[in-house]
């Protein structure tokens, strides 16, 4: 109990140990982070005005880009600062808070992913029922449902984090606030808080995961008693794009949360880490987008009124 201390701030190490490159990744970073924000903002803003556009996947993907403006807007910022300084600190508070952001809007996501695989299952496989199954009522409902899940299970992991006491050393080997080296720099006992990481969002990743792959698995049933070409190409264009989001969504989380860590792998956490925060978003415009007719003419639309005005 004498080596413990009131932390009052942490050290955030940054997003790599090579400082000679932190001019360059600022500036590959900034460019990402710019892209990530136009263009998420411009899918979720068309999908929200455009009347073309108010069915129930582009509610879902509307709600996504959303969720990844402000998931990177969670850490991207944070390590700007690192690569411009050399040297981050950030309040214990401000931590806290940026764990349960980046925890609430993860899992909020892998949620929503999963509730868009069942949206692509009602569209494929009961296209006749569709606009009855997947109503206005419903798919508000889901939105706010894993909204409301996902921030009680940030808001858990964020409680029994400040219930822990900190050591002198407070140098966090990552760069931002996560959980796993947050607990690493625990004094008091991180069984519980260890056990909710495995059990709580473990099973939250899985369970989307396992439910998103049966939704696909009844597609596929489906598509294969088809036996049409144009049935193939349509239940492709159908939930292609989607299929793609979510291999890279569950990849990244699979990796940071659902194998061993050890200090040797902290090079490892942080590239996932990165690709999660900083890379994935930027992808997601570019994966709905370009294949995307409905939405490459909403947002031609936009672009002539906003010309013609």
């Amino acid at each position: 109990m004498q080596n413990r201390t009131l932390v009052t701030e942490f050290i955030l190490l940054g997003v790599s140990d090579a400082h000679e490159l932190y001019g360059f990744l600022f500036g590959l970073f900034l460019v990402m982070y710019i892209a990530d924000i136009s263009g998420n903002l411009a899918v979720a803003m068309i999908t929200l005005w455009d009347p073309h556009l108010q069915t129930p996947m582009y509610f879902f993907i509307g709600n996504l880009s959303f969720i990844d403006v402000f998931y990177s807007s969670t850490t991207v910022p944070k390590m700007f600062m690192g690569l411009i300084s050399h040297s981050n600190h950030i309040p214990y508070r401000g931590c806290i808070s940026q764990m349960f952001f980046f925890h609430f809007l993860g899992s909020t996501e892998a949620m929503l992913l999963a509730v868009m695989g069942y949206d692509c299952y009602l569209a494929v496989c009961r296209p006749l029922h569709y606009p009855i199954f997947m109503s206005r009522r419903l798919r508000l409902t889901l939105a706010a449902s894993v909204w409301t899940a996902g921030f009680f299970h940030s808001l858990l992991h964020a409680l029994m984090i400040s219930r822990l006491s900190f050591c002198p050393e407070n140098r966090v080997e990552h760069f931002f606030c996560d959980i796993a080296p947050l607990l690493a720099l625990s004094c008091s006992d991180t069984q519980i808080n260890q056990a909710l990481l495995a059990g709580v969002t473990g099973s939250i990743i899985l369970g989307c995961f396992s439910f998103t792959l049966a939704s696909y698995g009844f597609i596929l049933r489906a598509v294969v008693a088809m036996r049409s070409a144009e049935g193939l190409r349509r239940a492709f264009r159908t939930c292609g794009a989607h299929l793609t989001v979510v291999a890279l969504h569950y990849g990244c989380a699979g990796a940071m949360y659902l194998r061993p860590h050890s200090e040797s792998s902290l090079p490892t956490d942080r590239a996932v880490t990165v690709l999660c925060t900083a890379v994935t978003p930027v992808l997601n415009p570019l994966i709905y987008t370009p294949r995307n007719k409905e939405v490459k003419a909403a947002l031609r639309r936009a672009f002539s009124r906003k010309v013609c005005t």
